[in-house]
């Protein structure tokens, strides 16, 4: 497997240890890039807690992916589940007419109380076009108000559409505990994020040499909200960037983080660490 940025397969080397385990709070355990083999969900687990990633928060976002988190979280005590229909995915229910069905099978699924999230939900006009908005947004507006319901953490996508999102949390209400996962938008949201209480997620490309923007929105982030994600197997951190991610990685994003943030790495783990039990509650 290749380790070189540009090239798909797991990077070979793990990073140094950290020195106080962190949650990472957005994987995607069942999903694997093409032409990569499947990464058994204990090896990954395993090779996370190495690194002292000792703690995951599996996303399932379509109903396969929601039965799969399922599955996990009854398997492995390392693993908690967020669970929704995706932005992208809820057009596409909602055209072939079983969406109705879909929000029962979630809904049932969310009581479960090792699920931890509703997520992640939001808003994509990125791959979605004009005709799926309508759709979309009524979409988010019914996660948020399940997320309400059950008392769970909402995990928030957002692609191409921060004005809307902000909207429609400012109308709906968010929840006590709400995350912009993999958080995209620049310093003026992340400001406004704060202010609201919003815990922000940063994933590995907060480590690309042209996230400047990015990395000027996590200074503006209160360490009592940040948190850490992969969004595995997708933005893998420099220097493996374009390879294929896994929680194992988690450290250089960290580390990166640190840097930028001028802490050092074991506030910075603690206050991950904090945040993550804050919002997901215990995991054993």
């Amino acid at each position: 497997m290749s380790s070189g940025s540009g090239h798909r397969g797991l990077p070979e080397v793990a990073p140094d240890p950290l020195p106080i385990d962190v949650v990472d709070n957005h994987v995607h355990l069942d999903i694997t890039r093409e032409g990569d083999a499947p990464l058994d969900v204990a090896e990954a687990i395993a090779r996370a807690r190495s690194v002292g990633v000792t703690r995951l928060v599996q996303v399932g976002c379509d109903l396969a992916g929601v039965r799969f988190t399922m599955d996990a979280i009854e398997r492995h005590t390392e693993v908690v589940g967020a669970i929704a229909l995706h932005p992208n995915e809820v057009p596409r229910l909602a055209a072939a007419g079983r969406l109705d069905e879909a929000y029962a099978e979630v809904e049932r699924s969310a009581a479960h109380e090792r699920i931890r999230a509703i997520g992640e939900t939001g808003l994509d006009y990125f791959r979605t076009g004009p005709e799926g908005v309508a759709v979309q947004q009524d979409g988010f507006r019914w996660h948020i108000d399940l997320a309400k319901r059950l008392g769970k953490a909402l995990q928030i996508h957002d692609r191409d559409a921060h004005e809307d999102v902000l909207r429609i949390l400012e109308e709906e209400g968010a929840p006590e505990h709400t995350v912009l996962h993999c958080f995209s938008a620049d310093l003026a949201m992340a400001r406004e994020c704060a202010e609201r209480g919003y815990y922000l997620s940063f994933a590995g490309t907060v480590t690309f040499k042209n996230a400047r923007g990015l990395r000027d929105a996590l200074t503006a982030t209160p360490l009592d909200r940040l948190l850490v994600e992969t969004d595995a197997p997708y933005l893998t951190p420099s220097p493996h960037r374009g390879a294929t991610n896994a929680s194992f990685l988690v450290p250089l994003t960290i580390r990166a983080m640190a840097g930028v943030l001028n802490v050092d790495v074991p506030s910075l783990c603690r206050a991950v660490s904090d945040n993550s039990e804050r919002v997901y509650g215990p995991w054993e």
